[in-house]
């Protein structure tokens, strides 16, 4: 497992499994590596009673920056998302267990859609959300295209995900991408706190209601199939070709 994910159980929940992301240097850009390493993760808390809570975390002022570039330009080369990207996104959409994620900073692209999916968000007053899918000549990805106007509303899922528009934290709550704003010291203590507390329920019960409150992810995993189609399509595109060349002149 990648040194870039660290997985622990925290004395203070034990029954909590945290997936932190700790490539800080990159800001928490994910590489295939990290998508196997969070996959893996997910896939384990599904079949291990004792855990009944995932949480994620990044680093100190920034949750992640997206995919990495150098994972993303061999995506454009290659006309293809890694199958790990996929994986990880099934995985994350049917996990059996809750998931709950506690924000930092910067939240890019995937680091803002992993929200969509996750059952409670708590951010800091410092957070951004912003994903610039289309500034790259891509699309919107994680089912985001059919979570994120569920959720907010066409209007501002379209400032998010075509417009490119950033949220701050403030803003992010009033659209229900997250649940509660915090300090950035407070941040993990709250996120810990939430996720031990949700683990302390009948186990049972909670499975029942979160199912009942999600749906079916059926429609869920099609569309990031989907969307997976036209964003590999997209990254041959002559318009994605001139649109990261402009972004690795900066």
């Amino acid at each position: 497992m990648t040194d870039h994910i660290l997985i622990e159980r925290p004395e203070t929940a034990p029954h909590v499994q945290v997936i932190r992301f700790n490539r800080p240097e990159k800001k928490n850009a994910f590489t295939r590596a990290m998508y196997q390493a969070m996959t893996d993760a997910l896939w384990a808390a599904d079949e291990t009673s004792d855990i009944r809570v995932t949480a994620f975390l990044g680093s100190e002022g920034c949750f992640s920056a997206g995919n990495d570039l150098a994972d993303f330009l061999a995506f454009a080369m290659s006309g293809t998302m890694g199958r790990e990207v996929l994986d990880f996104l099934a995985a994350l959409a049917s996990a059996k267990k809750p998931a709950i994620s506690g924000v930092d900073g910067l939240a890019i692209g995937i680091g803002t859609t992993i929200h969509l999916h996750c059952d409670l968000t708590i951010a800091s007053d410092r957070s951004l959300f912003k994903t610039p899918f289309v500034d790259l000549a891509l699309v919107p990805e994680a089912a985001s295209s059919l979570l994120a106007p569920r959720l907010m509303g066409h209007q501002r899922a379209f400032a998010l995900l075509a417009l490119g528009e950033g949220f701050s934290a403030a803003e992010a709550k009033e659209a229900g991408l997250i649940w509660k704003i915090t300090t950035p010291e407070a941040l993990e203590a709250e996120t810990l706190s939430l996720a031990a507390k949700l683990a302390a329920k009948p186990p049972e019960a909670l499975r029942i209601a979160r199912d009942l409150i999600r749906g079916s992810a059926e429609d869920v995993l099609a569309r990031i199939e989907e969307e997976a189609r036209h964003f590999a399509a997209q990254l041959k595109s002559a318009e994605a070709r001139a649109a990261f060349e402009a972004f690795m002149k900066r």
